[in-house]
């Protein structure tokens, strides 16, 4: 039996402060938000319920709108798979990290080491991270989730039309690889149930990481095509497999949001729902809608770059509110930092802390002066409030008869010369107004030669001073 009083006056004083320090750490976890972003593949503006979407229904994505925020000006850094993915988990322009189009199994770079992604930044927190769905930041194993901050990894590492089934590449492609961690599981999955088991693996995620501060990235594959939908929504939506895809897409979200509120997480869970760019309209019923928007995926027009999005975190983004201004996926890193008072790279990047945009703050405008519209190396447009300039390119125009059932058609090329369009009046792009506004033009046209100065430009051919080069095997 201890009667020491001086030893035992000590070991109370150590265990009260190691209680203290345990209370301390659990309620600065607390205070630590949850991050789940959600990330759909070539899903239209139009394509959710709240923005308009005809022949299906979103009720999950509804209802987060109505408790949250819907963004009708966000943005994408570029209308291609694999360049916008990079974007998003860097806070950087693809030709400020050399990450452009959409990498292959033939691909030989992939994201770099030195670039800091999103969970990388969030770990200095202690976060717990996860990625189920789809990478495309290269296929290599260096280059794969495990090596760049994620704790656990379930999915495709490219494309998930990038398999010997292609419709129009023939033997082009392997068999695709379905991985966990870094190593394949299986070869040419059933993609019927890969919305499913993306799903399945982030509600376990949530329910195993409930007492820490976690990061859960959810990209699915679809509604990429070739489009697969499981039995529980196949033939359910007057529009067809396309508008099947997305309600499942959206019972995914609905199972997400559950789990959130099941372990009683709601008020302290940032959720983020976009995709990756526009819809690809050649393939006709098997694409999506861009709505009132010009062209889609693949092009600088907007229905090529601009998303549907809607955030949501109880209490702290006002329920039912829609922002007007111009964000972007380069955002959401510099917010998250700011967040969870995280260090950002020493090392540019191009995103801004939107919080004030978020969180309703009155008269709150966007942080940026500019954005960039690039294709590949491209720089083909360039905005600056409610002023879009084009630049003299070509592209592909959806001016023939679309493809149907998962047979692509009607791409045509298109061109435009100079051209500028007020946003605000004429969200389609149809009507140039650059002689009336030459003041503006000149304005741009300075802007733009900032961009090309530091990103460079294959037009002008200038290789910008603030590129950084890909990882490479």
């Amino acid at each position: 039996m201890l009667r020491h009083p001086a030893l035992l006056s000590g070991l109370c004083a150590i265990a009260v402060m190691f209680t203290t320090a345990l209370s301390a750490r659990a309620q600065e976890a607390q205070r630590l938000p949850n991050v789940v972003i959600i990330f759909t593949d070539d899903q239209g503006y139009a394509d959710v319920g709240c923005f308009g979407a005809e022949g299906f229904e979103t009720p999950h994505l509804d209802r987060m709108a109505a408790e949250g925020m819907r963004f009708t000006n966000f943005y994408v850094a570029q209308a291609v798979c694999g360049a916008s993915r990079a974007a998003l988990l860097t806070g950087c322009y693809p030709n400020r990290i050399g990450m452009l189009g959409a990498p292959s199994h033939r691909t030989k770079h992939g994201i770099h080491d030195e670039e800091l992604l999103i969970p990388e930044l969030l770990k200095q927190r202690d976060y717990a991270t996860a990625i189920y769905g789809k990478w495309h930041l290269g296929h290599h194993e260096q280059f794969l989730p495990p090596n760049h901050g994620f704790d656990d990894y379930y999915g495709l590492p490219y494309s998930n039309d990038m398999w010997p089934n292609h419709p129009t590449a023939g033997d082009r492609y392997p068999p695709l690889p379905l991985i966990a961690g870094t190593k394949t599981i299986e070869h040419n999955p059933d993609q019927t149930q890969l919305t499913t088991s993306y799903t399945q693996h982030a509600v376990k995620f949530i329910d195993q990481n409930k007492d820490r501060p976690f990061f859960l990235y959810v990209p699915h594959s679809m509604p990429h095509v070739p489009l697969f939908v499981s039995d529980k929504y196949k033939d359910k939506s007057e529009q067809g497999l396309y508008g099947d895809v997305i309600s499942e897409i959206d019972w995914s979200v609905g199972q997400i949001l559950e789990a959130i509120k099941k372990n009683g997480l709601d008020d302290n869970t940032l959720v983020i729902f976009t995709s990756d760019n526009g819809p690809w309209l050649s393939y006709g019923n098997h694409g999506g809608s861009a709505g009132p928007l010009r062209e889609g995926k693949g092009t600088t027009w907007e229905g090529g770059v601009r998303e549907p999005c809607i955030m949501r975190w109880p209490g702290k983004i006002p329920a039912g509110t829609v922002c007007d201004e111009v964000a972007a996926t380069i955002d959401i890193l510099p917010t998250l930092a700011g967040l969870t008072n995280t260090q950002l790279p020493d090392h540019p990047i191009d995103g801004k802390d939107i919080w004030p945009l978020m969180s309703g703050e009155k008269n709150a405008k966007t942080p940026h002066e500019v954005f960039y519209y690039y294709w590949g190396r491209h720089l083909q447009a360039i905005r600056s409030g409610q002023w879009k300039l084009h630049f003299p390119h070509e592209f592909r125009s959806l001016t023939g008869t679309p493809g149907k059932d998962g047979q692509p058609d009607g791409y045509t090329v298109g061109k435009t010369d100079m051209a500028l369009y007020d946003l605000v009046h004429d969200i389609g792009e149809t009507t140039d107004v650059k002689d009336q506004h030459p003041e503006v033009v000149a304005r741009l046209k300075k802007l733009a030669d900032a961009a090309r100065s530091e990103l460079g430009d294959s037009a002008t051919k200038q290789k910008g001073s603030g590129t950084r080069q890909p990882g490479r095997i």
